[in-house]
């Protein structure tokens, strides 16, 4: 008997045991369910990751706008006038300003150009040309109708003043504007200076080209089959060196062309040509050869005063001519 109670005794403390095992697990994995809780709790409350707002004072809407989202950050647009028409779509204010610390998500409100609210015509006198129509052409975007526009052919006019400097303007500034308006302009083409044509004969291409530029003179270039001279030098000139003329007169200048058989397999030789806007002075114009390579070389640079512009190339096939005027590109060719 002493044995069996034991037993049974034994076996009651076995069953507490389990419970007691079981309760534990049922406290410890409540415990762990309630730190995960206490986790996702916090990670929520602490909510979005903090940015530092950029400066985009200054800059163009569209660049403003692709910064901003790359910080997470949602722009608030507000428009104005200002007093250029250079700052037309670009970034006035700022707030909150740069360098402040917010969290990702925040609205930064934008203060954004509408260009120059323009109610009178302003006194363009005085003023280049080139310039002025750069302004101008800000007033209107897309296909939207200019407020104001330049009317076309400008007047030129022999002047002590540089050359496309405004003179005249129609209407006079302080007019009112009620609509789309067109000013008449008068530009100074510069004094009608001479200059003593160059001594090109026997100069090399290169040599040619500089003496040209320095003098001021126009040149126009043709070329010779063989006969006299070394191959690429100028064989002949009118006028003749020494000759006084006006800037703005031409030059006619002849280069001996190599022989064929003196070109390498990948070079080609020609002449180029194109037919320039008459020019009321002449300018800087430009020829460039971009090699199938890569590197850019200057083949021509002196002043023209428009109308036909032609000068000789020995470039590997496939070089790209770029012409040029004022740095403004204005043809391109590949010769093969």
């Amino acid at each position: 008997m002493n044995i069996k109670r034991i037993k049974n005794e034994f076996d009651e403390i076995k069953a507490a045991n389990k419970i007691g095992a079981f309760f534990l697990s049922a406290l410890v994995l409540l415990g762990f369910t309630a730190a995960v809780a206490m986790v996702v709790f916090f990670l929520t409350v602490r909510g979005p990751e903090q940015t530092m707002v950029p400066n985009v004072v200054g800059k163009d809407i569209i660049e403003a706008l692709l910064e901003m989202q790359q910080k997470e950050l949602y722009p608030q647009i507000q428009l104005r006038f200002s007093q250029s028409a250079l700052d037309k779509n670009k970034i006035l204010e700022q707030d909150p300003r740069h360098g402040a610390i917010v969290k990702a998500g925040r609205r930064i409100r934008l203060v954004v150009s509408q260009g120059v609210q323009i109610s009178r015509v302003e006194n363009y006198i005085g003023r280049n040309l080139t310039e002025v129509r750069a302004e101008i052409q800000t007033y209107a975007s897309g296909g939207e109708t200019p407020v104001i526009s330049i009317k076309e052919p400008v007047m030129y006019e022999i002047s002590a003043k540089s050359p496309g400097t405004i003179l005249e303007q129609s209407p006079s500034s302080g007019t009112g504007i009620s609509g789309p308006i067109a000013i008449s302009f008068v530009v100074s083409r510069g004094k009608d200076e001479d200059a003593a044509v160059p001594a090109l004969v026997g100069l090399g291409l290169r040599e040619a080209v500089a003496e040209i530029k320095k003098s001021g003179v126009t040149a126009v270039f043709s070329l010779r089959d063989g006969g006299r001279g070394a191959a690429e030098t100028v064989v002949s000139q009118n006028p003749a060196a020494g000759v006084v003329i006006s800037k703005s007169k031409t030059v006619l200048v002849t280069i001996a062309a190599p022989a064929p058989s003196s070109l390498l397999e990948s070079e080609v030789f020609g002449l180029f040509e194109y037919e320039l806007a008459p020019n009321p002075f002449p300018v800087e114009t430009k020829l460039e050869a971009l090699f199938p390579g890569g590197s850019r070389e200057e083949l021509a640079a002196f002043n023209h005063a428009g109308g036909l512009f032609t000068f000789p190339y020995r470039v590997p096939s496939g070089t790209v001519l770029i012409l040029s005027m004022l740095d403004s590109e204005i043809y391109r060719e590949t010769v093969r």
